[in-house]
């Protein structure tokens, strides 16, 4: 037995059944492992993005890490921004990182590099396997890291471990502890605060917290005490449409966001750090909560959301009659005609959305209408690009599609930022994923655009322009789609994106729609 086998028999034995690939040389022997385990799934990406992103994916949508297998520090480094991405969303994800064999690191070999220090700055934990015989327990120290909490646990792999000989044993199943619980005395003194607060109050939630049944304990709390319900701007996950309770998300523009929480007295914290802005800007503050906002942490990411929430309901006398007004279905507002844009677009996807479908959303600037109309569509799963770092639209959807192969998924995709890991539509089409892109296609970096704006830059120049449009030449994203063989067609008005909806959602399989806006 190699300890490449032991690796594979760990990752099984704890319900670590998919694996995200891009394998090279050094890892040969641990593909060879994985092709005498059929049961591990192992799906391939033609670049490290793609593959750190679907695990990123299919993570939130199983509380459980996928495996990696990236090809020594450069193909770690081609994956660290989804990685980035990933820790953002507080995800849990195992990483196994190829390397030379140990004796061989001295030479100093073309793709030798530093892959501990690469790695640190995306992970929560980081361990080189010393032999072929501490490849077990390594693993199973790499799930434990990558749930407690949730986290991205990078494991070391050098070639020699792989190949080495091991005593057969029989694989650990790794018991974890329940989730911590918060003590009574934050819970009493988190429901003194909101009691006394001078005016308004604020709860944010995010994690577990933004799922249904903890956004129906928090739609309690806020209905008995008239509390403000937030979400995070780059939400993980969040459970959203007709029925459920519909936090208010914070606003992406500096001066909407500070608006907001203008009025805020105290915040309460569920999950979620304190919110501040996405960047610096002159003259204006980078904490979006006023001086003189207490702000409270209820519970933190890893313990026990559902129960600190149910703890501050109790405390407060809340009952659970008691509720916020829950989203209704999405009033009949007149279907778009003429010419096709990113506010119509977004008028039809919130009508037309099936039940239970996951929408992975990294439009950036073309959707931001479609979030509060969510709220009032079919109840779904609702996905975003956490981390700032753009490229993870199309992964997610992988990720997503292959944790819920049941699920109908669409990405809301800008395309600028599609075009930094569109080799995952070859990926959907290998793997027959029911996954639905829509490409927002405006043929520029809108959102830079506008924040030259926001910086106080007047006027756009030839060199400025150059750097922000696409169009010269334009992306044709039929072509990219078929030459990945994912079927795709063009929409130019709200008719035709209208007729090419209405088809998708009668056909399983990858489809791509350009959405020319």
């Amino acid at each position: 037995m190699k300890g490449a086998d032991s690796l594979c028999d760990t990752l099984l034995a704890n319900d670590v059944r998919v694996c995200f690939a891009n394998p090279g040389t050094s890892e040969m022997h641990f593909v060879a492992a994985l092709d005498r385990k059929p049961e591990l799934r192992c799906v391939l990406g033609l670049y490290e993005g793609v593959v750190t992103g679907a695990a990123d994916g299919y993570a939130r949508m199983t509380d459980h890490p996928a495996a990696t297998l990236l090809h020594t520090g450069p193909g770690l480094a081609n994956g660290l921004a989804n990685l980035h991405n990933a820790r953002r969303a507080r995800v849990p994800m195992i990483n196994i990182v190829g390397d030379h064999a140990s004796y061989h690191l001295p030479l100093d070999a073309p793709l030798t590099t530093d892959i501990e220090s690469l790695a640190a700055p995306m992970s929560n934990w980081v361990h080189r396997i010393g032999g072929p015989e501490d490849v077990a327990l390594s693993t199973e120290a790499a799930y434990r890291a990558a749930l407690l909490p949730p986290g991205i646990a990078t494991l070391i792999l050098p070639a020699n471990a792989a190949w080495g000989e091991v005593v057969p044993t029989r694989p650990n199943r790794v018991v974890l502890p329940a989730p911590a619980t918060v003590s009574i005395d934050i819970v009493r003194k988190v429901a003194a605060a909101i009691r006394n607060a001078p005016g308004r109050v604020g709860v944010l939630v995010s994690g577990a917290a933004a799922r249904e049944d903890c956004l129906l304990i928090a739609g309690q709390i806020a209905a008995h005490c008239d509390v403000r319900l937030f979400s995070e701007v780059l939400v993980a996950r969040m459970e959203r449409g007709a029925g459920r309770v519909a936090p208010t998300r914070i606003p992406y523009p500096i001066d909407a966001a500070l608006e907001l929480f203008d009025d805020i007295d105290v915040l309460v914290l569920v999950g979620a750090p304190e919110p501040v802005a996405f960047f610096a800007y002159p003259g204006k503050p980078g904490r979006l909560v006023r001086d003189g906002c207490k702000v409270l942490t209820l519970a933190r990411y890893g313990e026990d959301l559902k129960g600190a929430l149910e703890a501050l309901r109790d405390e407060l006398g809340a009952t659970r009659s008691q509720l916020l007004p829950l989203s209704k279905i999405a009033s009949e507002e007149s279907i778009p005609k003429g010419k096709l844009t990113d506010d119509a677009i977004a008028v039809m996807m919130a009508r037309k959305l099936p039940e239970n479908a996951v929408v992975c959303d990294e439009a950036i600037t073309s959707a931001r209408r479609f979030f509060a109309l969510s709220a009032g569509a079919a109840p779904h799963d609702y996905l975003m690009t956490t981390g700032g770092a753009i490229g993870d639209g199309i992964p997610l959807s992988i990720g997503a599609a292959i944790a819920c192969p049941d699920r109908k998924v669409f990405n809301l995709q800008a395309d600028g930022s599609a075009m930094y890991t569109v080799q995952g539509l070859w990926t959907q089409a290998r793997e027959n994923l029911d996954v639905v892109t829509i490409i927002f296609a405006n043929r520029a970096y809108a959102i830079l655009q506008a924040e030259m704006q926001n910086v106080g830059v007047k006027a756009i120049g030839t060199n400025a322009r150059r750097m922000l449009e696409l169009d010269e030449p334009p992306l044709d994203w039929v072509s990219i789609a078929r030459g990945m063989g994912v079927e795709a067609a063009r929409a130019n008005s709200c008719e035709e994106f209208g007729d090419l909806l209405d088809s998708v959602l009668l056909r399983r399989g990858p489809f791509l729609v350009e959405a020319v806006i």
